[in-house]
């Protein structure tokens, strides 16, 4: 992948964990908070909190999980199928904001 295409899907991925956070903050007791840089994006809600890597997704809980952008748009995370980037972000959101 071309590294103007891997910028625009970082800032995607970004843009759309934003989204669900604030989002799913509406219902939730905490918000989440987004922090965003060119080699990291964190998710945090409270002490939990969801690290991406261009190639690794870690967690407070101290795992670590293969992490891709495509550039079809879809995401891989973990050892689950790729899926459309924005039904990957409102279940990771979902999973650290309501500890599921």
């Amino acid at each position: 992948m071309n590294a103007a295409l891997h910028t625009e899907l970082w800032t995607s991925w970004a843009a759309v964990l934003r989204s669900y956070a604030a989002a799913h903050g509406l219902n939730a007791p905490q918000h989440a908070v987004v922090e965003v840089s060119a080699e990291k994006i964190t998710l945090r809600v409270g002490s939990r909190w969801l690290a991406f890597t261009p190639e690794q997704m870690e967690t407070s809980e101290g795992a670590a999980k293969p992490f891709a952008l495509h550039e079809d748009g879809t995401v891989s995370a973990g050892d689950d199928a790729p899926e459309e980037m924005d039904f990957a972000a409102e279940r990771l959101v979902r999973g650290v904001m309501f500890e599921e």
